[in-house]
């Protein structure tokens, strides 16, 4: 497993105490109350079974694009067309979800595919032009999610048909929805979706850390002319971790479409899922662990700022703000880490002084 000092596990931590003492001093300055603001926010985070349910189920597809943007950036590769790749998956999955009538054990697993395929085939452009020609990948990405946007709008209107911006529902036999999950949380949109993510976890440590693939993933990303020095096939390595960091992000497009809504609607803007997946990624050090539990973070404050706004009359729109917070401290986690040090430094004098 890939082990984390002192430091690299306080600066998550601390980015996380900071952020929210941001978010105290806005609402100060704003005039509301910071102390009945955050009792609100975590009240709708975890204060119920209802609140738990939705962040659990927001949390899914935010694990996803977490591990996503994370595998490209354990490989050494920068993967910001992870939003892209949501949609894809997103109209992939809806697709076979409506237009297929299968069992469900057949079904289900076929849409979730899908999805995966899709979205891998989407990230293979940037993951092929950044290995054969050198065209660097966050350009390439980026420009992906805008030609993902209007091509899944595309697909909409005239493959799949839409009534009211909004396709037909999928199948039920294609659904991750749970009765059973949704009684349990006083009938939340909590969907099977969330252990799909926890094993999708599993298995990207695994891919990394347990095989010889992951081996040379990491390898090819820490060093690439030693690697092609050692035999590795740096292009081929290239391509590989973006078709992988693609599928887990096509899944995340499949929570959606499969999960939550049961249908896609036309989008005018990018739905946020894979942006927020670069944050997530940062927060959780790019470690399985990690990105689950800064999931379920960044979920909770989402779904917690609506409770927020109607508790303590505190704009929802400051939670972005505390989100935005938390991700320059953890950006910045050179200069937490300095002083982290320093500290240590000054108390170490001290006691030699004595």
């Amino acid at each position: 497993m890939k082990k984390l000092s002192l430091n690299q596990l306080l600066i998550p931590f601390l980015s996380i105490i900071l952020g929210l003492l941001v978010g105290a001093i806005v609402m100060l300055i704003g005039g509301y109350d910071p102390v009945q603001g955050f009792i609100s926010l975590f009240e709708g985070m975890f204060g119920s079974p209802y609140a738990i349910g939705e962040t659990l189920r927001a949390a899914a597809p935010l694990i996803f694009s977490g591990l996503a943007v994370a595998f490209a950036f354990r490989t050494g590769l920068f993967n910001i067309g992870v939003e892209g790749q949501v949609l894809i998956g997103w109209v992939a999955a809806v697709y076979v979800g409506i237009n297929f009538d299968l069992p469900m054990f057949i079904h289900l697993p076929l849409a979730l595919l899908a999805a995966m395929v899709a979205a891998a085939i989407w990230a293979f452009v940037p993951g092929f032009l950044k290995a054969k020609f050198y065209v660097h990948e966050v350009i390439t990405s980026i420009m992906m999610n805008y030609i993902a946007l209007y091509t899944t709008n595309a697909i909409l209107r005239s493959v799949i048909g839409v009534t009211n911006e909004r396709t037909d529902s999928i199948n039920e036999s294609a659904s991750l929805a749970s009765p059973w999950l949704q009684e349990l949380t006083t009938y939340s949109r909590l969907h099977w979706g969330v252990l799909v993510a926890v094993l999708a976890a599993i298995v990207y440590y695994y891919i990394l850390q347990r095989t010889t693939l992951g081996y040379e993933l990491r390898a090819v990303g820490f060093n690439k002319h030693a690697s092609q020095y050692a035999g590795m096939s740096v292009d081929r390595n290239i391509v590989l971790s973006f078709v992988i960091s693609g599928m887990f992000a096509g899944l995340a497009g499949a929570m959606e479409g499969l999960g939550t809504f049961g249908s896609m609607t036309l989008s005018a803007s990018f739905t946020g899922v894979g942006f927020d997946g670069i944050a997530v990624a940062l927060l959780g050090a790019n470690t399985a662990v990690g990105v689950i539990l800064a999931a379920i973070l960044f979920a909770g404050l989402n779904i917690g700022g609506l409770a927020m706004q109607l508790g303590a009359n505190v704009p929802s729109e400051l939670v972005k703000v505390i989100i935005a917070a938390i991700v320059i401290f953890v950006a910045s986690g050179y200069a937490i880490n300095y002083v982290i040090e320093k500290l240590k430094g000054n108390r170490k004098k001290g006691v030699e002084k004595k």
